[in-house]
């Protein structure tokens, strides 16, 4: 991992969350190990209300790994106040032919080494694959 403050806000999340993903679906080393390297040992992430600490990221990891999705993102604003970064970005994903637009507004803190150690994520699907695969907006 890469200092926060040693590349662009915006490139540093993206960059975060595809390595880590790469790493989760393209390696059968243990998840505990990858999400180590990603995170530190105290890691709380709140999505949406829901908190997870690392052992549930860990078990987080078995469908992400089982599902193999593809993700892009795409990284709209993102700024940095000493070891907190805030981004707003649009997550794409597909899995067994159905594509996924998710909105999210980040707020987290990172270790001097980069790995994540607070997360507050809010999100909103955009967009997803509805009946006969029309594409629809969630309210």
């Amino acid at each position: 991992m890469r200092p926060l403050g040693s590349t662009d806000p915006g490139q540093f999340i993206a960059d975060f969350y595809t390595s880590l993903t790469e790493e989760l679906l393209r390696s059968d080393e243990d998840a505990a190990v990858i999400i180590d390297r990603y995170h530190t040992p105290d890691i709380v992430e709140i999505a949406d209300g829901h908190r997870m600490d690392r052992d549930k990221l860990i078990a987080h990891c078995l469908p992400v790994r089982k599902n193999r999705p593809t993700l892009r993102m795409e990284v709209h604003e993102a700024v940095v106040d000493g070891d907190r970064l805030a981004a707003r970005y649009t997550m794409h994903s597909s899995q067994r032919g159905k594509d996924l637009a998710t909105e999210v507004y980040f707020f987290g803190r990172f270790a001097p080494d980069g790995r994540m150690s607070r997360a507050h994520m809010t999100t909103r699907t955009l967009r997803g694959d509805g009946p006969g695969g029309q594409q629809t907006v969630a309210p």
